[in-house]
């Protein structure tokens, strides 16, 4: 039994590390055609990993990244593809950054405000994909990429008729309300990491727990795998969909908190754009599991911290 699971955990980590690879030797002959010296690119690239700053950067940048591929991973246990995290997360990031301007709360507790309202709203909007999944059969990769355009729509809308005058005069990009001081998320390591960081591990850690230590994670892994099996075993696999999306929302929810609470303390129309998508590939890499996803996140951040250093 150890053999064998040891065996597919090799296969499986075998898998991620040669997609990487080929990756890597694609970019190499996209630069060879280009003219350019794809091993002094990559001196260059992985030379970085020893700046205490670049290491900081790539944190930061893996953070959110962590927690959208567990958003992600979560539906593919339930053998679900909820394409939506980004919708879910842009609707999130409208609701805190309204309702955390609107609140007068200690640090701590308007800090956790804003968490729950991200949780809730992202939840809220993965509902709906849901409720069609289960009651009218929709399949949740359209419903999603659906509610996706919807709340891209949604949110568009808001900012052009809402928030035009909290926006400095001349000033094309749009914002909401700044948030008062006792909403932001602490920077921690000489104020270069935030502490959103810890918050994703937390939800990894969390995510590994619920799916393969209780008895909940087993009832989700089974209705994936064989939703009719685990009914005859007493597990409702619609109650298990729902729960699942709601889960997977609640998540989502999350993504751009580093981002407002951290960072630019207003929801601003392309703030963490892309997230959501983003953390399609991080979980894919990662293999839905929680240690693939944090090397995964990791990697990513990396490359996008790293890659200013490069000028082709």
């Amino acid at each position: 039994m150890k053999n064998q699971r040891l065996q597919r955990v090799l296969v499986t980590s075998a898998s991620s590390l040669l997609a990487v690879f080929v990756a890597l030797c694609i970019c190499a002959v996209i630069l060879l055609i280009t003219g350019k010296d794809p091993i002094q690119a990559y001196s260059t690239l992985f030379g970085a990993a020893g700046d205490i700053k670049v290491l900081q950067g790539t944190l930061n940048r893996a953070t959110p990244l962590m927690i959208s591929a567990a958003a992600v991973a979560i539906g593919f246990k339930m053998n679900l593809f909820n394409i939506g995290v980004e919708g879910q997360m842009r609707v999130a990031l409208l609701a805190t950054a309204v309702a955390g301007a609107a609140v007068d709360l200690p640090a701590p507790l308007h800090i956790l405000f804003c968490l729950v309202v991200a949780m809730a709203t992202g939840a809220i909007w993965a509902a709906f994909a849901g409720w069609l999944k289960v009651k009218r059969g929709v399949n949740e990769v359209i419903s999603t990429i659906m509610l996706n355009f919807v709340a891209l729509s949604l949110v568009a809308w808001a900012f052009d008729s809402f928030f035009t005058a909290d926006s400095a005069p001349g000033v094309l990009l749009v914002k909401t309300k700044e948030l008062p001081p006792s909403a932001w998320f602490p920077d921690i390591v000489d104020r270069r990491l935030n502490g959103m960081f810890f918050i994703a591990v937390l939800v990894l850690v969390l995510f590994y727990v619920l799916v393969w230590k209780t008895k909940f994670g087993f009832q989700l892994r089974a209705s994936g795998a064989n939703a009719g099996a685990a009914r005859v075993t007493g597990v409702n696999p619609k109650r298990m969909v729902m729960i699942s999306m709601l889960m997977s929302g609640a998540l989502a929810g999350l993504v751009g908190m580093r981002a407002l609470l951290g960072d630019v303390h207003a929801y601003q129309n392309n703030l963490a754009e892309q997230q959501g998508f983003n953390g399609i590939a991080v979980a894919l890499l990662g293999r839905n599991h929680p240690l693939g996803i944090f090397i995964s996140a990791l990697l990513f951040g990396y490359l996008g911290e790293a890659s200013g250093r490069l000028q082709l």
